[in-house]
């Protein structure tokens, strides 16, 4: 049998209540995506508190650092269209 540092790295999202979104509820070691459901199941829902699990590898995770918070995002700062200061409210319209 491998060793559990060999095993690789899971991030565990638990939805709380239906209707409400997925949040990560931290990261555990398992050899594969079956006993990494059941292991976060057993780790983050103790108390009942949880009705959806999602395990993800963590390598298989892509995302931006905060390092590269200004320059990745700056690009949306350039198109006032998509504010709402940008169009103009006719007359009339009570709810917009």
């Amino acid at each position: 049998m491998s060793n559990q540092g060999d095993w690789p790295l899971w991030e565990v999202f638990v939805r709380s209540r239906r209707g409400l979104s997925h949040t990560h509820a931290g990261s555990l070691h398992a050899p594969d995506a079956e006993m990494a459901l059941r292991n976060a199941r057993d780790l983050y829902t103790r108390r009942n508190e949880g009705v959806s699990i999602w395990v993800v590898e963590s390598a298989a995770i892509t995302a931006t650092s905060p390092d590269e918070k200004d320059p990745f995002f700056a690009p949306a700062a350039d198109k006032p269209y998509r504010h709402p200061t940008f169009y103009e409210i006719p007359e009339g319209v009570k709810h917009l």
